[in-house]
């Protein structure tokens, strides 16, 4: 599927837990927290984000991650447990 079809995926899922799987096959579970153009964001599962925005979202060193769209090679959107 293309980069397109993931970012009209995880924008409608803004909230939802997922399992995205990449190309390089490396798991990333979490909650979508919001999507840009190229990037989905994802907050680690079954922790609080500290009140919200803190140092280094996004990046990868503080409360969530982003995984590039073009990377992506499934989404499962998952059931909370």
């Amino acid at each position: 599927m293309s980069a397109n079809h993931y970012y009209h995926a995880c924008r409608g899922g803004v909230g939802r837990p997922v399992m995205i799987r990449t190309k390089d096959d490396q798991v990333h579970r979490g909650i979508i927290d919001r999507v840009s153009p190229n990037r989905v964001y994802l907050r680690p599962l079954g922790r609080s984000n500290y009140g919200g925005y803190g140092y280094g979202w996004g990046w990868g060193w503080g409360f969530g991650w982003g995984v590039a769209l073009g990377a992506i090679a499934t989404l499962a959107f998952i059931p909370f447990f």
